[in-house]
């Protein structure tokens, strides 16, 4: 019912969810992302149990295909669970039930994963895979949402469309972008006018925010205000010369 790309920036480290289905709300349960483990979708007949527990069997050391078969091991709906990801070293891995809906399958690659499921064919995940690999000039979050956006023009989930996440987590408490279109009739495209706006409005902010290393990062509103009008400069600089 649902496929998505999962990945980890070999930049920055973080890791990147991006996902779309024919369901109300698939930001809400399918993205699972542990700072330093792992990130993962769990999809198709979803199951958060096996979500966290594949996340705990990485933070304890095992591969990610070990961890999902400990995951899955007392798990009757095994068949038909779809769980893919990559761990904080960029190995990637996917499984796909025998019970999954058709056409339902997966594509990993260096530190990406992309699967899906009830799909309109093979065409979205190798368009999704295609335009992640095409993409690296692109910002890691720009990029994700680019491939989910490339499986949506070759049909992505056979029912049509409904929601629509992008789900970014590095270093810090707080998420680089997390993003949702709940439910609307076209999810992706209006998830990409949200994180336009986003992309220009709100990332400045987040670069003042309190960090780890800087726990009270910039509060003062003149320094605020200045430091995000030196951002969207130099960002805008940045996109006229790309």
């Amino acid at each position: 019912m649902t496929w998505s790309i999962v990945a980890r920036d070999p930049a920055s480290g973080a890791f990147g969810v991006a996902i779309s289905s024919r369901v109300i709300a698939v930001g809400a349960l399918c993205p699972w992302v542990t700072a330093g483990v792992g990130a993962l979708s769990s999809q198709s007949y979803t199951s958060p149990v096996a979500a966290e527990r594949t996340l705990t069997g990485l933070a304890r050391g095992l591969g990610f295909e070990a961890a999902i078969a400990k995951a899955l091991q007392d798990d009757r709906g095994r068949d038909w669970r779809q769980i893919h990801g990559v761990d904080t070293e960029g190995r990637a891995h996917a499984y796909t039930g025998t019970s999954c809906v058709d056409w339902c399958g997966h594509w990993t690659g260096d530190a990406v994963s992309v699967a899906g499921n009830m799909l309109a064919g093979p065409a979205v995940v190798e368009a999704t895979a295609s335009a992640w690999l095409d993409g690296n000039h692109r910002p890691f979050a720009d990029r994700l949402l680019a491939a989910l956006e490339a499986g949506q023009k070759v049909g992505g989930d056979k029912r049509g469309q409904q929601s629509a996440a992008l789900l970014v987590v590095g270093a810090e408490a707080h998420a680089e972008v997390d993003l949702r279109v709940d439910e609307h009739a076209t999810p992706t495209a209006e998830l990409r006018r949200v994180f336009d706006l986003f992309w220009v409005e709100r990332r400045p902010y987040y670069a003042t925010l309190p960090t780890r290393d800087d726990p009270s990062g910039i509060f003062e509103p003149e320094a605020r205000e200045a430091f995000v009008a030196a951002f969207r400069t130099a960002a805008a600089r940045r996109d006229a010369s790309a």
